[in-house]
């Protein structure tokens, strides 16, 4: 470590970032190549021999041509993941009976069971202000 100057360390840096960048955006193309769906496959297949034969200008190319339709995609594919978790929340939290139960529907179900007599109203008014609360 002696003998290797700052500068070149931070050249060696550069160089280690720039690859990893470029290893990140070959990816990304990649992956969206896989997940175009108004391509047909002999396009594909086009596309990713000119990413492999000719790397540097194949992605450049990609990203040229298609950078409009590579950000749609992916944001298109963030609209359905957030879907899906807002879905799955509302799954998760509704009761298995139905849809979501409101603070009123309880209130109104401790009313008739007060009313029909099943809970005293020392009971209900306990559940009411734990409801409540």
């Amino acid at each position: 470590m002696h003998d290797y100057p700052l500068l070149s360390l931070t050249w060696t840096l550069l160089e280690f970032f720039l690859l990893i960048l470029w290893f990140f955006l070959l990816f990304k193309v990649l992956s969206d190549l896989f997940r175009s769906h108004d391509m047909n496959g002999w396009a594909k297949a086009g596309w990713i021999i000119l990413v492999i034969v000719l790397p540097l200008v194949g992605v450049l190319l990609y990203v040229i041509f298609r950078g409009k339709s590579m950000a749609a995609r992916e944001r298109e594919q963030a609209q359905q993941a957030d879907a899906a978790v807002k879905q799955y929340i509302r799954e998760a939290v509704a009761p298995s009976a139905g849809g979501p139960v409101s603070h009123a529907d309880e209130l109104a179900k401790l009313a008739d069971l007060k009313a029909g007599g099943a809970i005293s109203e020392e009971e209900y008014q306990k559940a009411k202000d734990r409801l409540l609360s």
